[in-house]
């Protein structure tokens, strides 16, 4: 789980007071814990040692006007990799098989896209009620994946059913959860981010690719259990974690690095390189003559990644091209899906007033041999996610 963000919900039962050593775990274990105490769960643990074991901010107000300004709640719900609640009451699950979202937690859960986990925790009455049995039935087929309970003695002296899991195997749990998936075993290169090609040692030709998209796709990729060599050129957007990153500063350096990382299950070319590069790299700074003589820049053309890999002898299964427009989207991405040789072409409109290039959203169509489908306008982590169940579903 190195790397993962994990947003732990802490809802109200004396099993909270295990909680401190779960996050301890998590913590130890890689993840980044993002803690949401409720009112009730403050009453067994405190907000200070939340914060001091997680390292991190503990939310519990739904309508702080400070969170809503650094951290909506529909951000805090869909930026983690997953929702882990513990312990989960009887009233918390109700709230949750029902729809309600009366507090910052329910309303998390309620807002999210995020997979969910739950480790129930309550008296054996309460989880045998034929209530809460529908409830847990309601959410199952919601998705939502359940840890425990475990058979004991509880705090209120009874035996039976109810006993939340231990924390080991809550830990266990999130680790199965994140090394499984439809791409476990699978070996997916992303490409992303601009080239820079020199000019001179302070120049350079390049392009306002921030990489966003492209390291949004090798995080998803990565969550749906695909080990992920993630090539960079020299982006805005950090790059994930959990994933190999090779960093360049060429079209001609990234090519050799995706050429090398061959063969691959598939391979996704989302960097924006650039088309052409000088001739000559001048070693010293070009000076503005007093003259107003203007430089000559003799041009050549870069290496084509994408046809290159698309004819390659160890082609991947999957060849996925991207394509930065500013008009005739479709028709121009059909003649460049043709063109390079590749499966797909992933195309978007990059006019100036579209904002995508540098933006946190995108507007997409993917083009493959079937015709092409526009998707809505979403954030690059919501498309990022969407292309990459895609592509899972085209390698089964």
């Amino acid at each position: 789980m190195d790397g993962k963000n994990i947003l732990l919900i802490i809802s109200g039962g004396i099993a909270a007071v295990k909680v401190p050593d779960l996050i301890r775990k998590l913590s130890q274990n890689g993840a980044h814990v993002t803690p949401v105490l409720t009112e009730s769960g403050a009453q067994f643990v405190t907000q200070l040692s939340i914060a001091a074991l997680a390292r991190s901010k503990v939310y519990t107000d739904l309508f702080s006007l400070t969170d809503e300004i650094e951290m909506g709640h529909i951000e805090l719900s869909r930026s983690a990799d997953l929702i882990l609640v513990v312990p989960a009451t009887a009233h918390l699950m109700a709230k949750m098989a029902h729809g309600m979202a009366d507090d910052l937690a329910s309303t998390l859960l309620l807002a999210t896209d995020t997979p969910v986990m739950v480790a129930p925790s309550m008296n054996v009455r309460m989880w045998d009620h034929p209530a809460t049995q529908r409830n847990l039935t309601t959410m199952q087929k919601d998705g939502v994946q359940v840890i425990g309970p475990n058979e004991g003695e509880m705090a209120c002296g009874e035996f039976g059913f109810g006993r939340m899991a231990e924390v080991a195997e809550i830990v266990q749990a999130v680790e199965d959860y994140f090394q499984s998936g439809p791409l476990l075993g699978r070996h997916i290169l992303v490409t992303s981010g601009p080239t820079h090609e020199p000019i001179d040692p302070v120049r350079y030709l390049a392009n306002r690719s921030s990489g966003a998209q492209g390291t949004a796709l090798a995080q998803a990729l990565r969550d749906l259990g695909a080990r992920v060599s993630f090539v960079t050129g020299p982006a805005d957007a950090p790059a994930p974690t959990g994933v190999e990153v090779y960093r360049v500063q060429t079209a001609q350096e990234m090519l050799a690095v995706v050429q090398n990382l061959l063969p691959v299950d598939v391979a996704v070319f989302a960097a924006a390189v650039a088309d052409w590069r000088v001739d000559v790299t001048q070693e010293q700074k070009i000076k503005k003559h007093l003259s107003g003589a203007l430089p000559i820049l003799n041009f050549l053309e870069n290496p084509d990644i994408l046809l290159t890999i698309s004819q390659h002898s160890l082609r991947p299964k999957l060849v996925v091209g991207f394509a930065a427009e500013t008009e005739n989207l479709v028709v121009n991405a059909k003649e460049k899906r043709l063109r390079k040789g590749c499966d797909w072409i992933v195309a978007n409109d990059v006019t100036r007033a579209t904002g995508i290039m540098g933006g946190t959203n995108n507007t997409v169509t993917v083009i493959d041999e079937h015709g092409a489908e526009a998707w809505a306008d979403m954030p690059k982590t919501d498309v990022a996610r969407r292309l990459a169940q895609r592509i899972a579903g085209a390698l089964i």
